[in-house]
């Protein structure tokens, strides 16, 4: 059965950071990409970042550059979100999901691209 389960949301005062894990099982994770997609209050879900299985650069949405990293452990079976100096725009629930590919590519920020979705963890950026 195939999960991914996050992991290590909160709350955090504007500046701050905050690390999301991604937890993986019933597949491999080095045959899959793996991309993390946030969804704010009143707003369509959108991509955020993309790592591919065992090569390649990241993807990153264009306002998380150099503020977001993503990264991959596949010998943990997960996908971690480092997230620093964080703005209250960056309040939302964040899922990871499994791109039906082993590498991100041109449409990495496509929903109908993931095959499996976490429950979300929810983010708070805040005062």
């Amino acid at each position: 059965q195939v999960q991914l389960v996050e992991s290590g949301g909160g709350l955090v005062k504007p500046g701050g950071s905050l690390t999301l894990s991604c937890t993986i099982s019933g597949f491999s994770l080095g045959d899959y990409a793996i991309a993390w997609f946030r969804q704010a209050l009143g707003k369509e879900r959108e991509a955020i970042a993309c790592a591919s299985s065992t090569y390649g650069w990241p993807y990153y949405k264009e306002d998380v550059k150099g503020r977001f990293t993503i990264s991959r452990d596949n010998t943990r079976n997960t996908v971690y979100l480092r997230m620093d100096n964080l703005k209250p725009e960056d309040t939302a629930i964040y899922y990871c999901a499994r791109r039906r590919a082993s590498v991100c590519g041109g449409e990495w920020r496509e929903e109908r691209g993931m095959d499996y979705w976490g429950k979300g963890s929810l983010v708070t950026v805040s005062a």
